[in-house]
């Protein structure tokens, strides 16, 4: 599983980070967390707001701070 924050690290991005990064320990499972924060890549992958989740390539959350709890509900799909 690859995770990726998408953001050009501001503080709702680098919460948005942490609060992924508790879920996916909280969930168990094996996956990369890694960060965009490079406003080209940003617009390859497709996202126009931030801070963003993509988790295997499918935009999940964008525009906002997706807290803990509805991260974790996501990663146990």
């Amino acid at each position: 599983m690859n995770i990726k924050i998408i953001g050009a690290g501001c503080e709702d991005c680098n919460k948005l980070y942490a609060n992924a990064w508790s879920a996916l320990v909280r969930s168990g499972k094996d996956a990369e967390l890694e960060r965009v924060e490079d406003l080209i890549e940003m617009v390859k992958l497709g996202v126009m707001t931030t801070p963003a989740v993509m988790i295997d390539g499918k935009l999940v959350i964008s525009g906002r701070v997706a807290g803990e709890d509805e991260i974790l509900k996501i990663l146990n799909k």
